[in-house]
């Protein structure tokens, strides 16, 4: 089983977390959600990270937070 599957998320509780890139680039390692993007019927679809470091902002599906190749929760 991998880190993903064990890991549990609410997508509904993702404004404002802190996540950190398990490989940065730019020197963009801590990130936050600052906005949550949704479809007509209110589910989750994305996030928009924002890098702390530049303020540079990016869209991802919220999946993609699950892998824990890429993110960890919180700032290390």
């Amino acid at each position: 089983m991998s880190g993903a599957d064990k890991r549990r998320l609410n997508p509904r509780k993702l404004l404002l977390s802190k996540w950190t890139a398990a490989r940065p680039q730019n020197r963009e390692r801590h990130f936050l959600v600052t906005e949550l993007i949704r479809d007509e019927e209110d589910n989750i679809l994305a996030v928009e990270l924002q890098a702390v470091l530049t303020r540079r902002s990016q869209q991802l599906d919220w999946r993609q937070l699950l892998d824990t190749e890429r993110w960890q929760q919180g700032w290390r």
